[in-house]
């Protein structure tokens, strides 16, 4: 080996991070926004506002309402999952699934009248929090590419770790000031990792352990013939599945079943799904939300669908390794965090945004070329790519939300056409960052990130001045916080635009230092006469 073994661990953690840098940087964007997946709902479909929590007949009622829009509407469904009105959410929530990766369905339903309720088609919240895992790919190839590059990020971490052999004391350095952009970008690089590693460490492993019966089924393969519903049902996840009899039967009303679980669990219900409606074995399973704790299990009480009686209660008595990994997902979903927590929570994932975000740069900045030379293909390519990742996630992220203030509320597809504006508003960052020079393209790039997070505040003042109703810290607080988000991106615009003057200031210097000295030796044509 021509280096030590610490120069070859600084290779593995420059090019392992370089690798799946863009992909992570995005990762980490949505996973952190996802700590705020509800708010971010609420604030999308601002129609529905907030109501008391509902009484156990109300809501078994709602359900009621929900079974009767199903049976009319997707009778031929294989499953049909209703999740009841709450306090941030009132309405009666319908998805249904005809098979496995097969079409599917979704509705909104008023609670007490049982009508598609008027309110404004959106992904809301889900859209970040399925593409913090899925990329907006196929389910089952979005879920291997995030999976393969937190595995590549364990291997940066831990690289990262063994490279930096005053971890601790680059944790208070932080040369502001310092004349080497190289410099100021590594020290910010160690701040932002060493700040918050063990958060980086748990939070990448916990991720990779939360989808690893898919990415090591050889176990359930092996031990369970490849059913995996048996081996959640052995390790006490969810209830006993039923398979469908293959004749026809009639649901029992499923108001009294609720009311019966409600009463069996002191949780709050969070859905009910009924698994082959129409079947003479039809299910009915009510799920409830995670008690106070880090594990995530969830209580399910299971009914015969035709009949009422109840079949199995599933609460609590987790075995060891069942705990251990619920446990584990628990901590990477962080239900458990209360207002303060959750906001530790989110400030470590912006951590994590920020030195996924300065290593991509500090690669960059340490491999400029020389003045005079010129950067290689290599080089400009992971610069627009820079560019389109670091300014142009937050800026289609920002007009995903415009859009869902700006498009008519009518619209058909509605849902889909935030999704395309997300997708339109970041491709074209990426193609400017590819295509205009870096030094300009930085703070334009930045500026448009800026304009858009502000359009958003702008856009709900105008729709909350145009039609008032109750105050509502939840929308107020989220138009805050896109304002501070833009004034951030502005700032950064500041920088860049600092930082590309300065620099062309200093290349223009060069160039004229190196004409003094071709006059001053005769270069360039001009000759001394003898």
């Amino acid at each position: 080996m021509r280096t030590g073994f610490r120069q070859s661990m600084a290779w593995l953690h420059a090019w392992s991070g370089l690798v799946v840098g863009w992909v992570l940087f995005a990762v980490f964007v949505t996973g952190t926004a996802s700590y705020y997946k509800a708010e971010i709902a609420h604030w999308m479909q601002p129609e529905l506002g907030a109501r008391e929590t509902l009484a156990p007949e109300a809501v078994a009622a709602a359900v009621e309402r929900g079974v009767a829009y199903m049976e009319t509407h997707a009778g031929e469904a294989r499953a049909w999952f209703i999740t009841p009105p709450r306090p941030d959410r009132p309405v009666t929530e319908l998805f249904w699934r005809t098979r496995p990766g097969g079409p599917t369905g979704h509705v909104l339903l008023d609670p007490e009248t049982g009508a598609p309720a008027r309110v404004r088609e959106t992904r809301g919240g889900d859209f970040l929090y399925r593409f913090h895992f899925e990329l907006h790919m196929a389910p089952l190839w979005g879920r291997w590419v995030v999976g393969i590059c937190a595995l590549i990020m364990l291997v940066a971490l831990v690289s990262g770790v063994v490279t930096h052999r005053r971890i601790f004391a680059d944790f208070f350095t932080f040369r502001r000031g310092a004349k080497s952009a190289q410099r100021g970008w590594l020290d910010a690089h160690n701040l932002t990792g060493v700040l918050a590693l063990p958060f980086h460490l748990m939070i990448t492993y916990t991720g990779l352990v939360t989808l690893a019966v898919m990415y090591m089924p050889w176990g359930v393969r092996t031990a369970y013939d490849g059913n995996a519903q048996a081996l959640f049902h052995e390790s006490g996840q969810i209830t006993k599945p039923r398979p469908p009899a293959g004749q026809p039967g009639t649901l029992a009303p499923i108001g009294p079943m609720v009311l019966q679980a409600i009463a069996a669990v002191p949780e709050t219900l969070e859905r009910v799904s009924v698994q082959n409606p129409g079947d003479a074995n039809a299910t009915v399973v009510a799920v409830f939300e995670e008690p106070h704790g880090l594990s995530h299990e969830h209580p399910q009480v299971a009914f015969a669908g035709t009949t009422g009686a109840l079949l199995e209660v599933r609460q609590g008595a987790l075995k060891p390794a069942t705990k251990t990994f619920s446990t584990m997902v628990g901590l990477h979903e962080a239900h458990f965090a209360g207002p303060t927590l959750r906001l530790l929570f989110f400030l470590s994932g912006l951590a994590g945004c920020a030195m996924v975000a300065t290593g991509l740069l500090l690669w960059a900045v340490a491999r400029v070329p020389k003045p005079g030379a010129r950067a290689g293909f290599g080089l400009r390519l992971v610069r627009g790519l820079n560019i389109a990742t670091i300014a142009g996630l937050p800026a289609g992220i920002a007009a995903f939300f415009l859009a869902n203030r700006l498009l008519p509320v009518d619209l058909a597809a509605r849902a889909e056409w935030e999704v395309r504006a997300f997708f339109a508003v970041w491709t074209a960052v990426g193609l400017a960052g590819l295509l205009r020079p870096p030094e300009r393209a930085w703070p334009e790039m930045l500026r448009t990130g800026a304009a858009l997070y502000a359009g958003v505040a702008v856009a709900d003042g105008v729709r909350i001045v145009a039609g008032p109703g109750p105050f509502d810290a939840v929308i107020l607080g989220f138009d805050g916080a896109m304002l501070a988000l833009a004034a951030l991106l502005l700032f950064a615009a500041r920088k860049a635009a600092a930082r590309g003057s300065a620099a062309a200031r200093d290349a223009k210097g060069r160039d004229t230092a190196r004409g003094r000295n071709a006059l001053l030796s005769g270069e360039g044509g001009l000759r001394t006469q003898p």
